[in-house]
């Protein structure tokens, strides 16, 4: 989930005071985003668990047992996998799946097919679970309804269009930004969290022996009471931990201390307050079973309760919205996707993004997920799936971490796979049980995403050995410039391409169709690294050839965005000097055909075409002003 950075933003006032108060906000706002999508768990875990538990046995086991279970699943996966270790591992601060493949390919020295690949199916998972998120949180929430005191029967048949409506209401404020309302997310959350720790102390009093659950093997009994059944029950567990992934995902926005403390401080003890107290609940009134979270709120509370919940699951579907529109940034500079637009919201808080198309895409998703679905039971068959993915995934590409950047012995890289890597696939084959009654739906769609992906890395790679093998070397075409010059025309030329070694098809055709040369040229590269960032004094690299061409390199990190004409200024000081007004930006337009004989099959070329076809405008995504661009086209086959 890579940018709910509105909340760290909006703490973005606090870094400038003492260090203390600074940790205390962004610890506040890694509360509101960080822990969104975990905190509104209990609204449904405890209950999808105890409904599929065998009803020969008895009710006490099946409660400890689940209880047990829960607890030891945000011991093991939040507390031990992510927080103490998969959270050492980062990219210049940042976290998330596609960090970690940076991160794993810079550590190997080299461009590794696997671990591209397991980044690829990270991301698609990513999105999988990013649909399903918002409609299980908030349908969730709103179905306390049905239990509100008086009116319960009367607001049954509103949840769904009540749910719909706010969720339609949250995907269109996403183009005007959140970073106005972002600063409430964290204190909204962390009463949230109190109120789960509260209503679990409440209730840990109907019967204190529930405490028993916090011992491990009551989770084994259980499991083994329940057969098969049991190991099914896991995946409804795993509804528990949903949301892990987050606490690494967006470390880069708040930081690894300020999360861990969080987590340690308040998170982890009001989850494991308000799971006991469900259990305890249950144990003293077996009833409450059919929906515990809610029966443990008491009548004069409850209505206050209930739009807190509400205000939470928007908070928790807020942070998996704009972590797809992050995720999107990031996977468009690493060139997994084609170009798209991407909107800043705001011209002070770098974290601030909208990508129209996402955002219609997940809307349409989630109300399409609400209407067919319609109710979070039905809903939760198809939650998990895709986060137990994406967790493995995890777990595998920090094997390659361990073994080749922390240069731990193998037998450690190991170790730490094949126990995290246990619990993951334990966890996936659960889940995989669910496939039936909809867990299909989320690894249909990581599939299709990652058939997206590996076509136009694909078709872009066949692209540009292409373009290679039609060009000529740019030192070669200097020095046949220098033989039969062609005409001069005054100013600057700058040709965007991805290959700076050979001569651009935009200077090729402009120095055939007209018979052109201007005084300065710059062939310009734009360049992704493998960090998050670049510092300013790196943004820009130049490379004088002769005095006719210049190479220039401007260089980003893969969680920002293109800005040539801002990055050009920083030419002045490196010697390079030019009249923006005076300069022309040449374009190589490429008009691609699908051909059954060469590259890939028929389909995939007509998919990467697609793809081409629909990608943004580059005038548009690198901020090139658009009365200096100058666009000449080309036919290709791939």
């Amino acid at each position: 989930m890579a940018d709910p950075a509105s909340v760290a933003e909006a703490t973005e006032d606090s870094l400038h005071a003492p260090h203390k108060d600074s940790f205390r906000a962004l610890a506040l706002g890694a509360i509101g985003v960080v822990f969104g999508d975990i905190g509104t768990s209990p609204l449904y875990a405890m209950r999808e668990a105890l409904h599929h538990t065998r009803h020969s046995v008895s009710n006490e086991i099946a409660v400890l047992g689940v209880v047990s279970l829960v607890t030891w699943a945000l011991i093991l996966i939040v507390t031990i996998k992510y927080v103490v270790f998969l959270m050492r591992a980062d990219n210049k601060g940042e976290g998330g799946t596609l960090a970690l493949m940076a991160l794993a390919q810079r550590s190997l020295g080299r461009r590794s097919t696997a671990v591209f690949f397991l980044g690829v199916v990270g991301a698609a998972l990513f999105y999988g679970d990013g649909i399903i998120t918002p409609a299980v949180s908030v349908l969730s929430a709103i179905e306390g309804l049905k239990d509100a005191p008086g009116v319960g029967h009367k607001m049954a048949p509103l949840v769904v269009p009540i749910s719909a409506a706010i969720l339609v209401a949250l995907f269109m404020v996403q183009a005007k930004g959140t970073a106005g309302i972002a600063k409430f997310f964290g204190p909204i959350t962390a009463l949230w969290f109190l109120v789960l720790a509260g209503l679990g102390v409440y209730h840990i009093i109907d019967d204190p022996s529930i405490i028993r659950a916090l011992l491990p093997h009551y989770g084994l009994i259980f499991l083994w009471d329940n057969g098969l059944l049991g190991f099914i029950i896991l995946g409804s567990v795993f509804l528990a931990v949903t949301g892990a992934e987050a606490l690494y995902a967006d470390m880069g926005h708040f930081g690894k201390k300020p999360i861990q403390a969080a987590w340690v401080i308040l998170v982890l003890p009001a989850l494991l307050l308000n799971y006991l107290g469900q259990g305890a609940l249950v144990l003293a009134h077996p009833a409450a079973r059919s929906n515990p979270f809610f029966e443990m709120i008491p009548e004069v509370i409850y209505w206050p309760v209930l739009l807190l919940a509400t205000a939470a699951t928007v908070i928790a579907s807020q942070a998996v919205i704009t972590g797809a529109f992050s995720m999107t940034q990031q996977a468009v500079q690493l060139g997994l996707f084609p170009r798209i637009d991407i909107r800043r919201t705001s011209e002070t808080q770098a974290g601030q993004i909208f990508v129209p198309q996402v955002n219609t895409i997940l809307m349409i998703g989630v109300l399409v997920l609400l209407f067919t679905f319609r109710n979070s039971s039905n809903l939760a068959a198809a939650y998990g799936i895709a986060v137990t993915g994406a967790m493995f995934v995890d777990t595998l590409l920090f094997f390659v971490i361990i073994k080749h950047m922390w240069h731990r012995p193998t037998w450690q890289a190991w170790a730490a796979a094949i126990g995290f890597g246990a619990l993951d696939v334990t966890f996936i084959s659960s889940n995989l049980l669910k496939i039936p009654q909809g867990a299909w739906l989320p690894l249909v769609l990581g599939l299709a995403l990652v058939v997206i992906m590996w076509t136009w890395t694909r078709g872009a790679q066949i692209l540009t050995d292409k373009t290679r093998r039609d060009s000529v070397p740019l030192l070669e075409l200097s020095e046949i410039l220098k033989v039969r010059a062609p005409h001069r025309a005054p100013g600057t030329a700058i040709f965007l391409t991805s290959d700076p070694d050979m001569a651009p098809v935009a200077l090729m055709h402009n120095l055939k169709h007209n018979k052109v040369l201007h005084e300065k040229n710059i062939i310009l590269t734009v360049h992704t690294a493998e960090t998050p960032r670049v510092k300013e004094e790196n943004r820009v690299q130049i490379e004088p050839i002769n005095d006719d061409f210049k190479k220039v390199t401007i260089n980003y990190g893969f969680m920002e965005s293109p800005n040539l004409p801002k990055a050009l200024g920083l030419c002045r000081k490196l010697g390079l000097k030019f009249d923006i007004m005076a300069t022309s930006f040449f374009l190589g337009r490429r008009s691609v055909v699908a051909s059954a004989q060469s590259g890939m099959p028929l389909w995939q070329d007509k998919l990467f075409i697609f793809l081409m076809r629909n990608a943004a405008n580059p005038t548009d995504f690198y901020k090139i002003p658009p009365g200096r661009v100058v666009e000449l086209g080309t036919q290709v086959t791939v």
